[in-house]
C-alpha cells in the first residue's frame, strides 16, 4: 500500500488503508472501485433523489455531474440516498404530516451514512423545502469538509391565453385555481388548463417559496456555492455548475475548512437579511432556528424581526410580486442581493465554500442591464422586510407572519375555529366562511398534528375567492407554505396540544392582528383565558407508535425550530 496519501484523505483512513481493511476493500472492489480510487479521498454524495415529483427527480444527472468533478480533482465519490417527502404533493393531506418530520430522519440519516463510513468529505445534492435544511443541519453535526448543492428552480410553466400569447405561471396558480373552482369562478377545463401547464419538468417551485428561499439561505450562509446554486435545474449551464461544485468539496478537504468554520452567527445574520430583502419564506424561521441549535448558537424569533425591521423589502418575486426564480437568477441572483446588501452596510464579511469571503462574491456580481426583479434602496417594494414576528396573549413565543405580498397591517374580526386543517378547508370549499372572518387553525403544530403541517390548501383557496382574498385573516400553530400570501399569521407557539392560549379560543372571539405593534391579541380577558385553559382536554395523540410518535415525544416548541432532542 502506497504511504503518500492526498492530504484531504484523513478520516477514510480507518476504512481503507492497511492490511486490517483488506476485507472492507473487498466489499468496495466488489461492486467497482479500484485499488488506487480507495487509496484517494473518499467523498460522500448524499443525494435526495426522487420521481415522486419534479423537484428531486433530476438529481441523478446531477449527482453524475458532482462525482465527475470529484474524480477530476482526485477524489473518489461514493453515492448513497435517503429519503425525501414532497410538500405540494403531500399538501391537504395526512401525508403532509410527514414533511417536517422527514428534515429530522434525513438530517440523521445523513449523519449515520457518513459517520459509518467515515467520509473525508460531503457533498448534499437537495432540492426540495426540508431537505435543504436537514442537508445544513447534517453538515453542522458532522463539521467535515462538505457543501449544500441546490438541484435547481423548475421553469415557468406557460398558460395559453383566448388572445393567443402566453402567460408565465406557477403550482401556486394552480392551488389557488381550486380555489377559484370551488367558488364555482373557473370551470373544469380552464383547472385543467392550469393543471396541465404549471409543471413543465424538473425542479424545485418557482417562486421565492420554501425551496428557492433556502436555497438562497445556503448561498449567504456561505454554505453552498453563490450563483451556482441559482442555476435552474434544466439549464444547459447546471451540469457544468455541479461539476464545479464537485471541484469545490475537494478543494474543502485538501485545506480542512469545515461547515463550522464557515457558518457562524454573522453568517446566519446574512442569511435572514436575505430572506428579508427578498419576501423568502416563513419556513425560514424555523429552519434557521434548527440550524442554528446544530451550530450551537443562540438564535430566537425575535432576531428576525430586529434585521428584518432594519432590511427594506427590494426584491419582486412570487408569491408577492411577479417575478420567478430564474428572473432573480438572470437579473443578478445571489451575487448581486449580497452586493445590494454590502452597500448598505448589512453583509458581513463571512467565508464560503467557493474559496471567497461573501463580499468579494458581492463585488464580482454581474446586474442584467434593465433589470427589475432586485430593486436599488432608493426604490423599496417595502420599507422593512418580508418578515414579522408578533407576539400577545395569543402567541406568547411569538408567531411568524410574511407582510410580502400584501397591504393589511391591522385586521380584526371574529373567530372560526377549526381543530384540524382538514375541517376549515371544508367551510372555505362549501362557502361558509364571511368576509373579515379570522380563521383559527390549531392542533396542527409539531407535537399536536403532529408534524406541523402547512396550510396551503386553504390560504390558496381562500385566496382564489375574490370576496375572501383581501379580507380575511387565519392564524395556525402549524406551519404556511412559502407559496402563501396574505394576511396569515403561523408558527402560533405554544401550540394548542400544549395547551398554548390559541386552544382557549371560542368560535366567535374577537381577534386582533396588530402588526405596527407586533401583536397577536385575544380580545377575552386574561382570567377568562386561564379559566378555558383549564377546561380544555387536549386531543388524544394521532399515532401511539412508529416515527409519527416518536417525533411528537421529542419535538421542541416551533419557536425553538421544532428539533427533536
Amino acid at each position: 500500500m502506497s504511504n503518500e496519501l492526498d492530504p484531504a484523505k484523513k478520516n477514510s483512513i480507518a476504512l481503507t488503508e492497511g492490511p486490517s481493511r483488506a476485507a472492507a476493500r473487498s466489499y468496495l472492489r466488489g461492486v467497482g472501485f479500484s485499488k488506487e480510487d480507495l487509496h484517494k479521498p473518499i467523498i460522500g454524495i448524499a443525494n435526495t433523489w426522487t420521481e415522486i415529483g419534479p423537484c428531486n427527480f433530476h438529481l441523478r444527472k446531477i449527482a453524475e455531474a458532482v462525482k465527475q468533478g470529484i474524480r477530476e480533482a482526485g477524489g473518489t465519490p461514493m453515492e448513497f440516498n435517503t429519503i425525501t417527502i414532497s410538500d405540494g404533493i403531500t399538501m391537504g393531506t395526512e401525508g403532509m404530516k410527514a414533511s417536517l418530520i422527514s428534515r429530522e430522519v434525513i438530517a440523521d440519516s445523513i449523519e449515520l451514512v457518513a459517520r459509518g463510513n467515515s467520509f473525508d468529505g460531503l457533498v448534499c445534492i437537495a432540492g426540495c423545502d426540508k431537505n435543504m435544511p436537514a442537508a445544513i443541519m447534517a453538515l453542522a453535526r458532522l463539521d467535515i469538509p462538505g457543501l449544500m448543492l441546490y438541484g435547481g428552480s423548475i421553469a415557468p410553466g406557460h398558460l395559453k391565453q383566448p388572445d393567443g400569447t402566453s402567460k408565465d405561471i406557477t403550482i401556486l396558480n394552480v392551488f389557488e385555481g381550486m380555489g377559484s373552482h370551488a367558488a364555482g369562478k373557473i370551470t373544469d377545463d380552464e383547472l385543467e388548463a392550469l393543471e396541465a401547464a404549471a409543471c413543465p419538468g424538473a425542479g424545485a417551485c418557482g417562486g421565492q417559496f420554501t425551496a428557492n428561499t433556502m436555497a438562497m439561505a445556503g448561498e449567504f450562509l456561505g454554505i453552498s456555492p453563490i450563483e451556482i446554486t441559482g442555476v435552474p435545474a434544466l439549464s444547459p449551464e447546471k451540469h457544468e455548475a455541479s461539476r464545479e461544485a464537485g471541484r469545490l468539496v475537494m478543494d474543502l478537504a485538501r485545506k480542512g475548512i469545515t461547515p463550522r468554520q464557515i457558518m457562524s452567527r454573522k453568517s446566519i445574520e446574512n442569511a435572514i437579511a436575505a430572506v428579508c430583502a427578498s419576501g423568502g419564506s416563513t419556513n425560514a424561521v424555523l429552519h434557521l432556528i434548527a440550524i442554528a441549535h446544530e451550530l450551537n448558537i443562540p438564535l430566537s424569533m425575535e432576531d428576525f424581526d430586529k434585521i428584518s425591521e432594519h432590511t427594506p423589502f427590494i426584491c419582486d418575486l412570487s408569491p408577492g410580486g411577479k417575478y420567478n426564480a430564474k428572473d432573480y437568477q438572470e437579473a443578478g441572483g445571489s451575487r448581486l442581493l449580497a452586493k445590494r446588501l454590502m452597500e448598505r452596510g448589512q453583509l458581513h464579511n463571512t467565508i464560503t465554500v467557493t474559496g471567497k469571503t461573501l463580499h468579494e462574491e458581492a463585488k464580482a456580481a454581474h446586474e442584467t442591464p434593465g433589470q427589475v426583479v432586485i430593486h436599488n434602496w432608493d426604490k423599496p417594494l417595502k420599507p422593512t422586510g418580508g418578515l414579522v414576528i408578533l407576539k400577545g396573549n395569543l402567541a406568547p413565543e411569538g408567531c411568524v407572519i410574511k407582510v410580502a405580498g400584501h397591504e393589511r397591517l391591522f385586521h380584526q374580526g371574529p373567530a372560526r375555529v377549526f381543530d384540524s386543517e382538514d375541517d376549515c378547508f371544508a367551510a372555505v370549499e362549501s362557502g361558509k366562511i364571511n368576509p373579515s372572518d379570522v380563521l383559527v387553525i390549531r392542533y396542527e403544530g409539531p407535537r399536536g398534528g403532529p408534524g406541523m403541517r402547512e396550510m396551503l390548501a386553504v390560504t390558496a383557496a381562500v385566496k382564489g375567492i375574490p370576496e375572501l382574498s383581501e379580507t380575511v385573516a387565519l392564524l395556525t400553530d402549524g406551519r404556511f407554505s412559502g407559496a402563501t400570501r396574505g394576511l396569515m399569521a403561523g408558527h402560533v407557539a405554544p401550540e394548542a396540544q400544549l395547551g398554548g392560549p390559541i386552544a382557549a379560543v371560542h368560535e366567535g372571539d374577537t381577534i386582533t392582528f396588530d402588526i405596527p405593534n407586533r401583536e397577536l391579541r385575544l380580545e377575552v380577558p386574561a382570567e377568562e383565558i386561564a379559566a378555558r385553559l383549564k377546561a380544555v382536554k387536549a386531543p388524544v395523540p394521532h399515532f401511539n407508535s412508529g416515527v409519527f410518535a416518536k417525533y411528537a415525544n421529542t419535538v421542541s416548541s416551533a419557536s425553538k425550530g421544532a428539533v427533536t432532542t
